[in-house]
């Protein structure tokens, strides 16, 4: 895949991204209401967010809607779970019934959701300072998430998932007033609604958009009034922190007739915010690749031809030992490096992330993952890496054979086990933070039963098969002899020292995804839809190039200063990647976050820890079997006398 000397492979993939920003296949099928026939309305978690005023992200915990101390109304026979997807679950939506009653075509003014409610001393002090935290509620009707008021900073406008539980008002410095929080208790529902024809020629209609409105109202329960509530107080309500303070909470309902189609109606929610930005990411990329591509292509063309030529013209004479280059390891360049058990289970593991992550990228692609089904990706995700055991415990033992390995049995049973284990772990002790903090993104014992059951159930089994097959495949034989004395090792130049060559190297990749990551760690941390994955797709394809050319530039300038442990060299020099992915991970947590507390900072550097590890595996896979690869290729290229 060299872009240098076609433009054809990266004009196709961007066309991909254009296509796939615009289209997707929604994943269900649509519901049709008929007028007054009850819409159900489902909440979910109250999720931490950011407003113009204050940017930085203060919390990364979310809660479940009837948590205790938030108060809200109840529905009168209890709030009921909603069948929720695995993915869903682990990325901590929490849906559920909810006592507002919406029926198509009929508008409603100051409904009352329940009897007022009673907010003491600890529960106005747990809503105020989740208020000051700028977390949102996020509610459901007819799948589609109630979006607030649209962001037009692109001019173009698109809705924002959730809307504030409260707001903050900031007087003047010069009016010497404290900051008060005041909690909105009164939702506006404007809802879409795009009538169809049914076969029995019936007019039927399907939701296709929600907004709504958030107020903060003195509302009071009025039996004379037909909805049984008065709004028409709108003085602000701000929960004491002394004693007691009585809220209403009601709702009014605004249905609109919309030209939007039902198959179009998440446009809004997944439109890109500065798509230049993108662009720009894309075109640097680009750049790097075509750079590294042309430097590869030039050492190949040029240095490689060269030598071959003089090598297989000549005799191995004593003017040609005299002489430096990589073709004199020859008897050393395939000795089996240190610790082939552990680099044989990171290859297995790395492959299974290759395949997984490609193939979850395609599906999102050409729009299999739609944001309709929620946890879709996550799901896949998982589904794929499990069933990709086979492909794990097959390179494993294909690659520790090849490197002279004999534990075999050992090399079966820790494919499936050390690196799974690793995040399972982290992952399960992450997760006790946050339960011990009471939050619905703590992930349910029974959620954690289920993922050690698929791992011990699919993913192990099948690791064991492919790891069988792998032994039982006959050993690639080098292509030159292995001296059995190994050969001195010259001192290294200064750029070829282990840590400047890996922090050289590992800039590039980097570079070549590092717009893409900052839009998805946003997306991650403050609960956005990230739904640009043709952009994703073309940075993955742009990553995997320059992971390639720049681990065998460095195997290559390795081998001509004699040096001939390079296996090991290859995967860290692919995967220090990972330390720049973390490294903007800090950046990141220093400019976007104000966390706080101990908890919430323990999480955020464990998750992002957690993820450059997995990224350290991917890249330095990647760039260990492209080197393996060039280093075969070369050493086959001459003659051994």
């Amino acid at each position: 895949m060299l872009f240098s000397s076609s433009a054809a492979p990266l004009i196709g993939a961007l066309s991909l991204s254009s296509l796939a920003s615009a289209f997707y296949l929604p994943g269900v099928a649509p519901t049709d209401y008929k007028k007054d026939e009850k819409v159900p309305l489902f909440v979910n978690r109250l999720t931490p967010s950011s407003r113009a005023k204050m940017p930085e992200l203060h919390s990364v915990f979310s809660f479940d809607y009837y948590h205790p101390k938030l108060n809200f109304c109840r529905p009168k026979d209890g709030p009921e779970k909603v069948s929720e997807s695995l993915g869903s679950i682990l990325f901590g939506d929490r849906i559920l019934t909810s006592p507002f009653e919406l029926y198509m075509k009929k508008d409603e003014t100051c409904k009352i959701q329940c009897r007022t409610r009673k907010f003491d001393r600890k529960m106005a002090g747990f809503v105020n300072r989740r208020i000051w935290q700028n977390y949102n509620l996020n509610m459901l009707v007819d799948g589609l998430p109630v979006a607030s008021t649209a962001d037009e900073s692109s001019g173009t406008e698109f809705n924002t998932q959730g809307f504030p539980l409260g707001f903050v008002d900031n007087p003047e410095p010069e009016e010497s007033k404290i900051p008060t929080s005041y909690i909105n208790n009164h939702y506006t529902f404007i809802i879409d609604y795009h009538e169809v024809s049914s076969r029995s020629g019936d007019p039927h209609y399907r939701v296709v958009g929600v907004t709504v409105h958030p107020e903060s109202r003195s509302s009071k329960e009025d039996n004379t009034k037909p909805s049984g509530a008065n709004c028409d107080d709108k003085t602000l309500i701000a929960l004491n922190l002394e004693g007691d303070t009585d809220v209403l909470f009601t709702y009014s309902v605004h249905w609109k007739p919309s030209k939007t189609a039902w198959a179009t109606r998440w446009d809004r929610y997944l439109g890109v915010d500065n798509p230049k930005i993108h662009w720009f990411s894309l075109v640097n990329s680009a750049i790097i690749v075509i750079f590294l591509t042309s430097m590869v292509g030039m050492v190949l063309l040029r240095a490689l031809r060269k030598d071959i030529t003089r090598y297989n013209q000549l005799d191995l004479n004593e003017d040609v030992q005299d002489d430096s280059g990589w073709k004199l390891i020859h008897g050393d360049v395939f000795r089996p490096p240190k610790n082939p058990m552990l680099l044989s289970i990171f290859l297995g593991s790395g492959s299974q992330l290759f395949f997984m992550a490609g193939i979850t990228i395609a599906f999102a692609l050409l729009g299999f993952l739609s944001p309709s089904n929620r946890g879709s990706l996550g799901t896949v995700a998982i589904l794929l890496y499990t069933l990709l055991g086979f492909v794990g415990g097959y390179v494993s033992a294909r690659v520790y054979k090849t490197l002279g390995g004999e534990a075999w049995k050992q090399n079966i049973i820790y494919t499936p086990v050390l690196v799974p284990g690793i995040v399972f772990s982290s992952f399960f002790f992450l997760n006790l933070f946050l339960f011990f903090q009471q939050s619905s993104g703590a992930v349910p014992f029974t959620t954690m039963l289920a993922l050690i059951g698929i791992w011990f159930v699919i993913s192990v089994p099948l690791s064991f098969a492919g790891s069988w097959f792998g032994f039982k495949v006959p050993v690639l034989e080098p292509p030159v002899r292995t001296n059995q004395i190994p050969r001195q090792i010259p001192p290294p130049l200064t750029y070829l020292r282990p840590i400047p060559s890996l922090l050289l190297a590992g800039i590039l990749p980097f570079g070549a995804i590092f717009v893409e990551l900052y839009f998805m760690m946003n997306s991650i941390w403050f609960h956005k839809v990230y739904y640009m994955f043709g952009f994703l797709f073309v940075c993955y394809g742009i990553m995997i190039v320059t992971c390639s050319m720049v681990t065998i530039l460095m195997v290559y300038f390795l081998l001509c200063s004699e040096n001939y442990h390079w296996q090991w060299r290859a995967f860290f020099t692919s995967g220090a990647c990972a330390f720049y992915i973390f490294l903007n991970a800090i950046i990141y947590w220093i400019s976007k976050l104000s966390l706080g507390g101990f908890t919430g900072n323990v999480l955020y550097l464990g998750y992002s820890a957690l993820i450059g590890f997995l990224f350290f595996i991917l890249t330095g896979t990647i760039g260990f079997f492209s080197s393996y690869f060039f280093v075969r290729k070369i050493y086959s290229s001459i003659k051994i006398e």
